[in-house]
């Protein structure tokens, strides 16, 4: 599902009805407990929260007229997406979400190396999503991602 939008709420409006909502209560998740440093912007054509160049001059090595991502979240065909740059660089990040997931939702985690899919909205587990975003800072992230490149 691709949607032109040049800002957050011009791409959850955009949306079919039945996806505005979940979108939209994922974003607030995201602005509401995201660490400071981060921003908000669009950013391959999805919501994406990254580390600004003021804070990461070098921006993403890839493009870097890009400041560096760290998550996104978008609503693709069949799924809610929620790419989580920080769980796939943190071994013990991942393993502390696979099992807290367990925990919470009855259905098994649809997981990829980054992307976490949810294809019931009614089963996003908002306040284990809220504690994931909240654990890694823009300094934490920037550094992870440095010692990835020297690899």
């Amino acid at each position: 599902m691709k949607i032109q939008a040049d800002s957050p709420e011009e791409y959850i409006q955009a949306l079919p009805e039945s996806r505005r909502n979940p979108m939209a209560r994922l974003r607030k998740v995201m602005c509401d407990h995201l660490p400071l440093g981060f921003e908000e912007t669009m950013n391959y054509g999805m919501i994406g929260y990254v580390v600004p160049h003021a804070l990461y001059p070098p921006g993403y090595h890839c493009t870097p007229d890009q400041p560096l991502p760290f998550i996104s979240i978008a609503s693709q065909k069949h799924f809610i997406a929620l790419y989580h740059m920080g769980i796939y660089s943190d071994p013990e990040l991942l393993h502390w979400f696979q099992k807290a997931y367990a925990e919470v939702v009855p259905t098994k985690l649809d997981m990829g190396k980054s992307c976490i899919r949810f294809k019931n909205p009614e089963r996003i587990p908002w306040e284990l999503i809220a504690e994931l975003v909240g654990k890694m800072t823009p300094e934490v992230w920037i550094n992870r991602y440095e010692n990835a490149l020297k690899q």
